[in-house]
This record gives C-alpha cells, structure tokens and sequence, in this order.
C-alpha cells in the first residue's frame, strides 16, 4: 500500500509566523506531528510519504501515486483541506479523513471515502483492519479516551528539520479545567492523561539522534494539568537528560495561569531547560471569566501573576479573547491597558467565536444566536453568532486593539517592561549556543527593522537599551521584535492600513 500523509496549508494569522520565519529562513513554525504519529501507527510495510503543505506545494503526481491519502486538519486550515479534497476526486485518489477539523465537523465534508475521527489509538486499528478485509466503512468513531502509553514514536524520517523553526513533542491531552468557549475538552477530555517518563526521553532521544538541536514545542494544551507527576516524575527526569546531553533543546509549551502558585513547579521547569509558556489571560474583566467559566483566572490579580512567571525566568506568551456577553464597552482599553502593563509581548488577540460541540456553542444555539460555520481564525474580524454588543462597535473595537498594541511604540515599549521583569537563571542565557542562521537572521532582522520599518527609531532605541543595560537578554529582545513585525504585517490585512503610530 502507498499512502501520501497530507497537511493543508494555513492562512495568513497571528499564528502563522509568516513574516518571521522569513527573517529566520525558515518556511513552517512546525511539523505536523498528528500525522507524524499516525504515519508510525501503519503496516510497516506500507510505502509512505508526507506532504506538509506549508513547506511544499502539493503536485498532481503525489496524488496519483497514492493509493489512499490521508489527510488530517484543524479547523483554521478548512478551506485548504476542501481544496486538497477536490483535487483528490478529480484525480481519483481515496481519501482518509482524521484530525480536529473533522471530528468536530465532518458532515460539512462530501468526497471523503472514510472518516477516522476521534483519537486514532482507537480508531485507526479498526479502520485498519476492515480495510485489510475489504471492508472499510465510512466512518469510525470513539469517545474512548485512550492510555498514552500506546502511542507510537513519531516518524521524523518524513520530513525535512531544516525546514522548521521549531520541533515539537506530545506529553499530555485533556484539560482539568472547563470554559465555556474550548473544545480541547470535547476532543481530548477533562482528565489529563500522560505519557511514561521512559517514552518522554525516548522521545527526546529520537530528535537528538536525528540532530535537531533549538526550540521544542511540548503541545499539550495544559502541561502542568498533573502537577504532582510533574514535580515528582517528570521534570526530574528531564533535567538529568538535559545536563548529561548538555542541553541541546529549549522547551516551551502552554499552561494555565494557576503555574503562578507553585512556585516550585516554575524552578524546576526553568532548570528543566524551559523558556516560555502560553497562557490564556481572555480578559481582564471579572464578569467575562465567571460567563465563560475560566476558573483559574478568576479572583486573582492577573498582571501580578504574569510578572511572577516572568520574575521566575519564563516568558508568557498571552492569549486574549473579547466579544464576551458580559464585556463592557470599557474593554478594548482595558485589555490594551492589561497588555502593556503585563510585558506581555506576544499577545494573541482574538473574537470570541463557539467552536461546534461547545458549551458556548450549544447555548448560543438555545438563544438562536448562531450565523454561520466558525472560520477557526478568530483574528480575521470574523464570528459565527451575534453579539450582545453592537457588531460594529465589537469590530472597531477589535481594530483600536490590533492598531494600538502592534504599532513600533506600544510593542517595543512591551519588549522593555518584559526584560525589566524577566530574571533567567545565568546559566540558561550560557548554554544557548549561536549558529550560522542566528547571525543572518540578526543582521537581515536589522536590515528590515532597524533601516526599512517605518518604526525603525523605537526600534534602535530598544537596541541600544539592551545591549547597554542587559546584554544577557540581547538575544529574546532581538527574537522578540522580529515577532513585532510579523505582527504589524499581520494585522495590516486586517486594518486595511499601515500599523504605525497608534496611541493608548
């Protein structure tokens, strides 16, 4: 058998990176890891190939060796997987359809011979076996929540690292926590399930025997969802791997804010080789955490919790979302004022949007508030149900965030307030090591921010600051305002002008 493992493109997002990763000559954040692994859950037999679309067009003659493509997707790459599935029934090709966009989705999708939907520890081995007996059928499906310890070793050997920024492994899935608007609940479940310390550093072990050295993404969307195994288990075990291996990766993954209160988890996840973590903020306002049910972010002092995290050697990466019920017409400056406060440099600012099978999904269908199929993009000043704002007011609102925090001034001024409270351990700023790519990166960053960027004083300004008064932090400062670009540029489609001089 020949299967072709397809990955869709993404569109141009916050998330994306695009005008980042130009700097840094490179042409994916990172490699689709959900196909990686299946791809090592096939016969080994089975001729195999892998085309992440984000890296490499995807040509007619893929398709035609093929004897089944399987194809897995989130819902932001939607109208890419409904590209790649026409092409395929032009072309006569069978397809195998799994992954986020469609198991939360998957009737809004003709031309699809099977669907594998859920976890595909379950599913897979059934289709798998109905197909060996000449009877596959259309759809399999599972709510059963499987032991991690089945999940096989990715097959790096399908792609190209070069071609990446960053790896990435899987710990953990589930989510102990319940707001209203997620669905890592729906596709993952409450209960944190987790993978055995022994296929954590086997994990390890495969990346550095194929010679990646840099960034990791750890994708669990709560790494610290089981503290207790972390802390007694896992983050033990990683810091002797890292010290005999003399560090060769720099972790980062997402967490909740509740990180903030253990102040033990934070050290050893910083001797553990750790950078940063992404958080979800949503909101600064009180109201808006109770309706969306974002119970580790209630009853606390936000800014406070950040700026530990950060005084501890992380930097947090924040997510913000509004166009909650219960917003006032105040917030748009109150997140603006949140995110400059913070140091909270790479703020991802969205609209509230109800993924299907949500909670906020299923009460906005109660209230007939629904409009119309959710993008997966909810920076693209598009929702899926009406608001109890006004919609024009939401929508300009939005803009005045995107127009103001992204502009050279008010992000180059984060950058500062960030470093003031960001205090690393000597020893993790030692043993990055520089490479070839760093130093071309650094001087084409220069080039375009520091000569062509029409922000270029704020951003000479930050230069010189650094390197005088913290020259130990020169580096993030310097990946950091590459970031800043990436998200004018961004944000400009979005604006339909020039990101430049905003003011709060």
């Amino acid at each position: 058998m020949k299967i072709l493992l397809v990955y869709p493109s993404y569109p141009d997002t916050f998330w994306s990176f695009r005008h980042a990763l130009k700097i840094i000559a490179k042409k994916a954040a990172f490699p689709p890891l959900g196909l990686l692994t299946v791809a090592a859950m096939l016969p080994e037999e089975w001729q195999k190939r892998l085309v992440d679309m984000n890296v490499t067009s995807l040509a007619d003659d893929d398709l035609k060796w093929a004897d089944y493509v399987f194809l897995s997707a989130m819902v932001v790459q939607k109208q890419s997987a409904k590209e790649v599935i026409s092409r395929c029934n032009k072309l006569g090709a069978r397809i195998v359809a799994g992954g986020p966009l469609f198991t939360t989705g998957y009737e809004d999708f003709g031309g699809v011979d099977h669907f594998v939907l859920g976890e595909a520890e379950v599913t897979l081995p059934l289709f798998l076996k109905d197909l060996d007996e000449g009877n596959a059928k259309h759809i399999y499906a599972s709510t059963q929540r499987p032991d991690l310890e089945k999940t096989p070793l990715p097959l790096w050997s399908l792609i190209n690292m070069k071609h990446y920024s960053s790896m990435n492994i899987q710990y953990s899935r589930g989510c102990p926590f319940n707001c209203e608007f997620c669905d890592i609940i729906i596709l993952n479940g409450h209960k944190p399930r987790t993978k055995t310390k022994a296929q954590l550093l086997s994990e390890l072990e495969v990346l550095h025997s194929h010679r990646w050295r840099g960034s990791l993404f750890i994708v669990d969307d709560n790494f610290i969802g089981n503290k207790r195994k972390l802390k007694s288990e896992i983050l033990p075990a990683l810091i002797e791997w890292m010290e005999i291996k003399r560090y060769p990766f720099t972790f980062f993954t997402e967490t909740s804010i509740n990180l903030a209160d253990d102040e033990q988890l934070m050290k050893l996840m910083i001797k553990a080789g750790f950078e940063r973590v992404f958080v979800g903020i949503e909101t600064p306002n009180e109201e808006s955490l109770v309706e969306c049910n974002k119970l580790p972010n209630r009853n606390r002092d936000l800014v406070a919790a950040v700026k530990k995290i950060q005084n501890h050697g992380l930097e947090v990466q924040g997510g913000f979302i509004v166009g909650f019920d219960n917003d006032p017409i105040t917030i748009f400056k109150k997140q603006i004022s949140f995110i400059q406060q913070s140091g909270i440099v790479t703020a991802m600012v969205g609209l509230l949007n109800a993924p299907p099978g949500t909670r906020l999904y299923q009460r906005l269908k109660k209230e007939n508030r629904l409009l119309k199929d959710n993008s997966g993009d909810n920076t693209d000043c598009s929702i899926n149900f009406i608001p109890r704002m006004k919609f024009e007011t939401l929508i300009n609102g939005y803009k005045h965030i995107l127009d103001t925090i992204y502009a050279p001034k008010q992000y180059y001024a984060r950058i500062k307030t960030f470093l003031k409270e960001y205090h690393p351990p000597r020893r993790v700023i030692q043993v990055r090591s520089v490479r070839l790519y760093h130093l071309k990166a650094l001087i084409k960053s220069v080039w375009v921010l520091g000569i062509k960027e029409k922000g270029r004083k704020y951003y000479w300004q930050l230069f010189a600051s650094t390197l005088l008064k913290r020259p130990r932090s020169f580096p993030i400062c310097m990946s950091l305002a590459v970031y800043g670009l990436h998200f004018r540029k961004t944000a400009e489609q979005y604006l339909g002008k020039p990101v430049e001089n905003s003011q709060i």
